[in-house]
């Protein structure tokens, strides 16, 4: 009997024999724009199993969730200025991407009285908003994602400048522990409303690696950040539900805490690590959810650089039980055939 994606995608972060290897395509409103054609093609050939909730990437959807803030303004992915429901604002010098934070909010964190978290848009009828989510999960047969995703030391960024924030966790003073439990309340709210709907998977990020090392040291990290995705993945799996975790950058050093957490599957860039050990601190007791290099690999002409670079994650990671999730970003200066290439090859790995 076939297989539904959602029972593919459940096959493999728990390791019990998907039919094949699950699929999931991130791609910025750039590829839509510059490559609409060749995308559609990727598309048709290779559907993802992975759904979020319709309109998502244009926020056509939140009106049925959430109340929109007062304080949006702009359009994330357009030049200029746009504003998001914190009161951030972020300038972009291009379309089809996002912009970044230039003036923080908060510039002395003696003021952070004056800072509230944004609970006016969460559902005014909860009913309501969770019927609306049900509704869609039970008309796909997709993987299906709860639409918010904490990001307790990015937002921090936003709020305080990056500079400042790596400096403030530094000194780990009352005020920053302050600004840090206000956004972590929030999320926990989010998080509690998503858990309770029909959706399969929760998550939530943080960039966490530079090139070729973390951003602070590996006991930093988890004397602060850890106990806060610990108490996420709490809330997920007191519902029955899976976690899965986006991070940039060299995260070797907290894989192990991921997994000690709940984590089922992160999404990383394992071309920044030492892949044969990542396979050594993680192969088979997390779900590898991508990625193909985007630096070099994904930008390039040369389409046997993809299908190597499936090759080098397979022999690393692949078994046919489970534990990968073909996965990978199509954004600025990406090459859209690269997506067949690297489709293909996996689908060559898997039917060996």
């Amino acid at each position: 009997m076939t297989q539904t994606s959602r029972e593919i995608v459940k096959r493999c972060i728990t390791f019990n024999n998907p039919e094949r290897m699950p699929r999931d395509l991130w791609v910025l409103p750039w590829m839509e724009t510059n490559h609409p054609e060749m995308l559609q093609k990727v598309r048709d050939t290779y559907p993802s199993d992975i759904a979020w909730l319709p309109g998502n990437s244009n926020f056509s959807w939140v009106s049925s969730v959430y109340n929109v803030s007062p304080k949006l303004k702009g359009n994330p992915y357009k030049v200029g200025e746009y504003i998001d429901e914190w009161g951030c604002v972020f300038n972009n010098v291009h379309d089809g991407i996002i912009g970044e934070v230039k003036n923080p909010i908060i510039e002395d964190l003696a003021d952070i009285d004056k800072f509230q978290a944004p609970y006016d848009v969460l559902p005014k009828d909860y009913d309501k908003a969770r019927e609306f989510v049900n509704k869609f999960c039970a008309s796909s047969d997709k993987f299906v994602f709860g639409s918010c995703c904490p990001r307790p030391w990015e937002r921090i960024q936003f709020i305080l400048g990056t500079e400042n924030a790596m400096i403030d966790v530094m000194l780990y003073e009352e005020e920053f522990k302050k600004l840090l439990k206000i956004i972590h309340d929030f999320y926990v709210k989010e998080l509690e409303f998503w858990a309770s709907t029909d959706v399969d998977v929760l998550m939530f990020m943080d960039d966490w690696g530079s090139q070729n090392q973390l951003l602070m040291r590996p006991e930093m990290w988890s004397d602060i950040f850890k106990p806060l995705y610990k108490e996420y993945c709490d809330i997920a799996n007191s519902h029955g539900k899976h976690i899965f975790m986006h991070s940039d950058g060299y995260i070797i050093d907290i894989y192990k805490d991921l997994i000690e957490i709940g984590v089922d599957a992160v999404n990383s860039q394992l071309f920044c690590m030492d892949m044969e050990q990542v396979a050594k601190e993680a192969k088979g007791k997390i779900t590898f959810w991508g990625e193909i290099d985007r630096q070099h690999v994904l930008v390039s002409n040369d389409l046997q650089k993809g299908r190597d670079a499936v090759r080098k994650v397979a022999k690393s990671l692949y078994d046919s039980k489970g534990g990968i999730i073909a996965q990978f970003e199509l954004g600025p200066g990406a090459n859209p055939e690269m997506a067949m290439a690297i489709y293909d090859e996996w689908d060559k790995i898997q039917n060996i």
